[in-house]
């Protein structure tokens, strides 16, 4: 199936980067959000990021200009759903990650959208199962996991549940490749491929914390000196947000009780209660106030 017509829904971060990459590669694209004042910032952060990457591509500002014209006359946004649904060929869900919230608009996408309709979420640990359950078009529902900041990373993970049709797939596959992503292939499984990794890792980082192993400074310059990280796992959390990793390792462990790569963290749990959430907060594991 020829994908032109490309609607996402959230104008975060996420969101408004994969507009913008969507747009720069071609799309016609529509942004929808939930209330105008989301949707005005979200158009901003894609003027300006899209601004940044023309001026760099071209040598001569005019050119950049006209570029950007027609990149982000491309883009139209709407507080409407049923308008962002009609006449979407693939829809990119990049909303709260809340499983209720996530489910109620696949219900509302799949009876609004054409029939031939894609659906992807951008989701980075809930199941793409539990999403397309609520729909009667499984087979058209698959993952795209893209990565802060969207028209940096260069990395998208396409996610084939046991129900995506390969047609399906293969869709996504070539639209991630069209953004300009690398594309990496992976099962409905959790945390997919990159978080599945990392997740543990960072955890075990924290473990060593607790247990007095080694301080936040040297586990990080550890990593970053002995690897070639560019962030240690300590910083990397703070970065991400520490509520956020609670999140994922929470639906985890209530997924999967009896694995112990996914067991909760006393001094994470401690640090998200005490509103210590990283380089947001201006605390976590480091101080960021100064």
């Amino acid at each position: 199936m020829e994908i032109k017509n490309v609607t996402v829904f959230g104008s975060g971060l996420m969101g408004a980067g994969i507009v913008q990459v969507s747009a720069h590669a071609g799309y016609n694209v529509t942004m929808v959000d939930v209330e105008q004042d989301f949707i005005d910032g979200g158009m901003k952060r894609i003027s300006a990021s899209l601004k940044r990457v023309l001026r760099k591509k071209h040598e001569n500002k005019d050119d950049a200009d006209a570029e950007f014209e027609t990149v982000f006359g491309r883009i139209k946004a709407t507080t409407s759903r049923k308008e962002g649904a009609e006449g979407a060929d693939l829809v990119v869900e990049a909303i709260t990650e809340n499983i209720d919230l996530k489910q109620e608009l696949f219900k509302f996408l799949d009876e609004n959208c054409p029939s031939h309709a894609i659906f992807a979420s951008n989701t980075s640990s809930l199941p793409i199962r539990d999403l397309a359950k609520v729909t009667g078009r499984s087979d058209k529902i698959g993952g795209l996991h893209f990565f802060n900041p969207v028209p940096v990373m260069r990395l998208v993970e396409v996610i084939k549940s046991d129900d995506t049709s390969d047609n399906t797939h293969a869709a996504l596959m070539t639209f991630g490749e069209a953004v300009g992503k690398k594309t990496v292939s992976c099962k409905d499984t959790p945390g997919f491929v990159v978080n599945r990794l990392l997740v543990p890792y960072l955890i075990e980082a924290v473990r060593m914390l607790e247990r007095g192993d080694a301080s936040a400074e040297d586990i990080d310059a550890a990593m970053k000196l002995g690897c070639g990280y560019p962030m240690g796992p300590m910083g990397l959390l703070d970065y991400v947000g520490l509520d956020t990793t609670k999140f994922i390792l929470d639906g985890w462990h209530e997924a999967y009780p009896d694995e112990d790569l996914f067991a909760p963290s006393k001094l994470l749990d401690r640090l998200v209660e005490e509103g210590k959430l990283g380089r947001k907060s201006g605390e976590g594991f480091y101080n960021y106030k100064k």
